[in-house]
């Protein structure tokens, strides 16, 4: 009994021990959900931001003061393949492409011989005609000598009037031969010149100043200008006036009001992106391809530069007026949505290794949709377009894939 009644105790400090350790529980607790919050947000800060990028670009006024944009091709308006009208075998080219040769400067020869071996008979001839003309002019000055003495005679009753009527008639008709041989000099003179134009003929020219495009024809190759034979050519090369190159630009029927003679331009080409030549309306054809609507414009170059070659691709952008000189000098801007304004001034964000940096900007004259900066930024930069308001400075940020 004693036993029992010893082994029979109070319990005290479990009752105590019981608050304690839940406040411990709710301890731990609160510093869990302390700790899940802290990586939500340096999770959340390292983040990348998904965000529109834009290239800083070097833009031209002339952009807010195009009415209209069209493309064609550079062609030249004076063009010409030259060929002979002889036919025969091409015997003498003396240029290549890219030759530059002066108005009647000879290009080209086809073989000759005999054209001109017959201008040598006609020439010929014309010595032979010349030299009957002398001997019948001196028969003539002898048959007025002879026609003279018979007269005297006749007058003294030394000679009848038959012997005189002979001499009469003699004269007479060496007068009519010096007509005759004076007739075959001309005719002889003219042949001379029919056997020079066929040998002029044979001789390729250049009709006017101007660069060989093409050479058509190499030496040895048949000539056959007005006939289409096997293993011939027609032309013998393919020159241009460069200083009659002007842009074809194909306009939509639709847009045609924007466009007028005299109208101001500016021109682009592929081949050199990075020039910009002014250009006028010199003419409209006055009719439409009905196949694509549209209406062809001849642009003439105000400023010409060496490096335009024929058949080059164009962009030709119709003005509303004249661009001064400073109006046509490049400037650096971005759209207009990639600039922020903060307290200190207006800004962007440079993307620089994946993140966005702040960068202060001094920005310019609006152009459109785009606002020049004059200092803070470089063309090629990237810049965030249209920030998110949460973007921070140092952010890392997700550009959409391509």
């Amino acid at each position: 009994m004693d036993d029992q009644l010893s082994r029979l105790r109070i319990e005290r400090t479990s009752e105590a021990a019981r608050p304690r350790r839940r406040w411990l529980r709710y301890v731990a607790w609160a510093a869990i959900a302390v700790a899940v919050i802290a990586g939500y947000t340096v999770v959340r800060q390292r983040a990348a931001v998904p965000v529109e990028a834009v290239a800083v670009s070097q833009v031209y006024p002339s952009q807010a003061h195009t009415l209209l944009n069209a493309t064609g091709y550079v062609v030249a308006q004076r063009k010409a393949a030259v060929g002979s009208k002889a036919t025969g075998r091409l015997e003498w080219l003396g240029v290549r492409e890219g030759s530059r040769v002066k108005q009647g400067e000879i290009v080209a020869r086809i073989e000759n011989r005999d054209v001109t071996a017959q201008q040598q008979q006609a020439a010929a001839n014309i010595k032979v005609a010349q030299a009957n003309l002398a001997q019948g002019e001196a028969d003539m000055k002898e048959a007025e000598r002879a026609l003279r003495r018979s007269e005297d005679l006749l007058r003294q009753k030394f000679v009848s009037q038959a012997a005189h009527d002979q001499a009469v008639a003699r004269y007479e008709r060496t007068a009519a031969s010096i007509a005759s041989l004076k007739a075959a000099i001309t005719v002889a003179q003219a042949s001379e010149r029919v056997s020079a134009v066929a040998l002029e003929q044979t001789l390729v020219r250049a009709p006017f100043d101007g660069v060989v495009l093409t050479k058509n024809a190499n030496v040895g190759d048949n000539i056959t200008p007005f006939s289409a034979a096997a293993d011939t050519k027609g032309a013998v090369l393919t020159m241009a006036d460069m200083s009659t190159l002007e842009v074809e630009a194909d306009v939509s029927e639709a847009n045609l009001a924007k466009v007028r003679p005299g109208q101001p331009c500016e021109i682009q080409l592929d081949a050199l992106p990075g020039v910009r030549m002014r250009g006028v309306v010199g003419s409209m054809v006055p009719t439409v391809d009905r196949a694509k609507a549209t209406v062809t414009v001849k642009v003439r170059f105000v400023d010409r530069d060496p490096r335009v070659l024929p058949e080059m691709s164009a962009k030709v952008a119709f003005l509303e007026r004249e661009m001064n000189d400073a109006e046509r000098a490049p400037r650096v801007a971005v759209p207009a949505g990639a600039v922020v304004r903060k307290e200190g001034g207006a800004a962007v964000f440079r993307i620089d290794d994946g993140r966005a940096r702040l960068v202060a900007v001094s920005p310019g004259e609006a152009f459109g949709d785009w606002i020049e900066l004059r200092s803070g930024a470089q063309p090629g930069d990237r810049v965030v377009l249209r920030p998110p308001a949460g973007l921070r400075d140092g952010a890392r940020v997700d550009l959409p894939r391509k």
